[in-house]
């Protein structure tokens, strides 16, 4: 004999709630679930989120622009150079001279030139579950992008030029969070010079 579920209870055993803070006060019946979720086959690719993430950078590009000729038109924006080197032996000098001939082309005045040398990320990641994780270690555990951040996080500098969005990371998510921290915290941007690729026509 059949019995009707909720929806409710539908919902509770097809959507388990996986935290992304890693809590460590799981119940039974939370382990149940994830376990039945690690059953389930995940999803072959989230949707492109290119848009969206164009869209939020070149806002912040956009309100770092406004806000400059409010205060003194004649001014600069002020932008420090980031690259992501592969290996330790790898030099930045040709990434550098292309972010210095970009940076003279769009009006901007670049300062200090910051790398990071490419570390496989070792966390491991749920498949499917929405959370971040790019091929190599976040932007935030890297030494050269803190000083970016911190000489942001002093006024040093309104934004910060890379080669393309995989220097800083190839995950969505992680890129998105870059994107908002630069520019809501610090009213800051991020310049690319080969923009991210948009979804073609469907």
């Amino acid at each position: 004999m059949k019995t009707r579920r909720s929806l409710g209870d539908m919902i509770a055993v097809s959507s388990p709630r996986i935290s992304l803070m890693g809590s460590w006060d799981r119940t039974d019946t939370d382990t149940a679930r994830t376990q039945e979720w690690h059953r389930k086959p995940a999803p072959l690719e989230r949707p492109a989120r290119s848009g969206e993430l164009v869209r939020l950078r070149q806002r912040f590009r956009r309100e770092a622009t406004e806000r400059r000729d409010r205060r003194s038109g004649d001014r600069r924006l002020r932008v420090l150079a980031y690259s992501l080197v592969l290996s330790r032996s790898a030099r930045p000098d040709e990434d550098w001279n292309t972010l210095q001939t970009e940076a003279e082309q769009r009006g901007y005045a670049m300062g200090a030139r910051f790398h990071d040398v490419a570390v496989p990320a070792t966390t491991r990641c749920l498949p499917g579950s929405g959370a971040g994780c790019g091929v190599y270690t976040p932007p935030w555990k890297r030494p050269g992008w803190g000083e970016i951040e911190r000489l942001i996080r002093g006024g040093f500098a309104d934004g910060v030029i890379v080669l393309d969005r995989h220097n800083i990371s190839s995950d969505d998510d992680e890129y998105h969070a870059v994107i908002k921290e630069l520019g809501e915290r610090y009213q800051a941007f991020i310049h690319l010079v080969i923009p991210e690729k948009l979804p073609g026509p469907t």
